[in-house]
Parts: structure tokens; C-alpha cells; sequence
């Protein structure tokens, strides 16, 4: 897939040609410096951004031929997301933030009021926030808020999370036991884990680093890497650096 911003007349390609696989229950850290396409590669996985050319599947599905209610039904259902923000609503409490999907459940699917707050409950359970059902939002810590964000993200049972720098604006101890409740989420329920993040403990215990420079992808499980700057005044005859390249 390849994905471009246009400005007038100016093109600017951000993700060259991505060619990725990631396999039912992998762990996967995606790094890079800033701009360099992770998260607008995160957004196209989830479906919150189709304006992108070649393919994309989850599942055998491609995400471009689904409907506007289907693709809304695949965010809703099969991805859970959790961003640096939060994105928590202040004059909601914790059990009802985290009971928001239902709002947007469709079908067979739609919980009742009855259900989705006993769910809540249920995730809330989940993440160690079982005392904070009644809470609201301004009177949590960081991580409290993350893993109620979190709690709201497992709330339809996704097979896929989707994680934007969720330790970006935690202390390195509330880091630690936000990246340990998703080696628990992974491990424990099977469910696939992708993080964009600039912190360098997820890209230590993630199973596989996926490096993104310049909108081409490089997989260090693959042997690739980044192509090197070559020195200055570099000796004739020494051999040049290979440059490895994402397809």
C-alpha cells in the first residue's frame, strides 16, 4: 500500500510501497522518528483512514471494498484502540466510558443498558480498576486513566489492538505496568498487539520491531535494516553499505 498528502500541488508520499505481514496473536513494536508514517500506518489498519492506493487486509477482508457501516462495524467490533491522550469524556465516569462502544454496536450485538454496564465492570475488573467503577476521569492518575482507556478498548472483545504511544505521557512506573497488562492481554487472550511508540522498553520485550523510516518499512525478524549514511571521504576500496529495502 502506498499513502500520499496533497497540498495544493505539492505530493507528499508518506508510506513507499508497504508490503506487511503480521501474523493472529503476534506482539508487534513499531518504531521510527517522528513523521516517518507509524501512525498513519496505524490508522489505515484500524479503518479510521481509507484515503490510501493497493490493499489492505485484516482477516481476508479488504479494508477498501467495506462499506461506510461495515468498516464501522470492523472499528467497532474487531479493533480495540488506545492512544496517548486517553480520550476519556470528563463528565462520565469510568464504567460509562468504558461502556461507549455499545453506543455504537450494531446487529445481534447490541448489549443492553443492563449488560454493557456489567461488562464495563467486567473490563474494568480486568485492567485492576474494579474500585474506580464510579470514578470520574479528573480523579485518576495517569495510569489509571490509561488503563481505563485500555478497559474501554477490550470492551467488544477486539482480536486486534491497535496501541499509539500509550506510555507517551506515563512515569516510567506506570509505563512498566501498562506495557506488562498488554504482554498479559497478548499472552493470556491471544489477542494481536500493535504499538506505535518512541519507548525503547516496548521495542526491548516486543517479540518483533517492525522500523519505520521514510515511509518504507523494515523488519529486523527479517534481517532488514535502515540503509546507513555513508561516511565522508569513505575509502575506494571498501565495499559500499547495503541497502535494505521494504517491498
Amino acid at each position: 500500500m502506498e499513502k500520499s498528502y496533497r497540498t495544493g500541488k505539492l505530493v507528499n508520499k508518506v508510506l513507499h510501497g508497504v508490503d506487511l505481514d503480521i501474523e493472529s496473536g503476534e506482539f508487534v513494536a513499531i518504531v521510527g522518528p517522528s513523521g516517518s508514517g507509524k501512525s498513519t500506518l496505524l490508522h489505515a489498519l484500524g479503518g479510521l483512514d481509507r484515503d490510501y492506493s493497493g490493499t489492505l487486509e485484516v482477516d481476508g477482508r479488504d479494508l477498501h471494498k467495506l462499506s461506510d457501516v461495515e468498516l464501522s462495524d470492523y472499528r467497532n467490533r474487531e479493533v480495540g484502540f488506545v492512544f496517548q491522550a486517553f480520550n476519556l469524556l470528563q463528565h462520565l465516569s469510568c464504567r460509562e466510558n468504558v461502556a461507549l462502544p455499545a453506543q455504537f454496536a450494531r446487529g445481534d450485538d447490541i448489549p443492553s443498558p443492563e449488560q454493557a454496564a456489567e461488562r464495563a465492570a467486567e473490563m474494568l475488573g480486568r485492567v485492576g480498576l474494579e474500585d474506580k467503577i464510579d470514578a470520574l476521569p479528573n480523579t485518576l492518575s495517569g495510569g489509571q486513566k490509561q488503563r481505563v482507556a485500555i478497559a474501554r478498548a477490550l470492551f467488544s472483545r477486539p482480536r486486534l489492538m491497535l496501541c499509539d504511544e500509550p506510555t507517551g505521557n506515563l512515569d516510567s512506573k506506570m509505563g512498566n505496568q501498562i506495557l506488562g497488562l498488554f504482554r498479559n492481554l497478548n499472552e493470556e487472550d491471544g489477542i494481536t498487539v500493535l504499538i506505535v511508540t518512541h519507548d525503547p522498553r516496548i521495542s526491548e520485550i516486543a517479540p518483533r520491531t517492525i522500523r519505520v523510516e521514510d515511509g518504507q518499512l523494515f523488519d529486523a525478524a527479517k534481517g532488514d535494516a535502515p540503509p546507513e549514511d555513508e561516511p565522508e571521504d569513505e575509502p575506494e576500496d571498501e565495499p559500499e553499505a547495503s541497502e535494505a529495502a521494504a517491498r
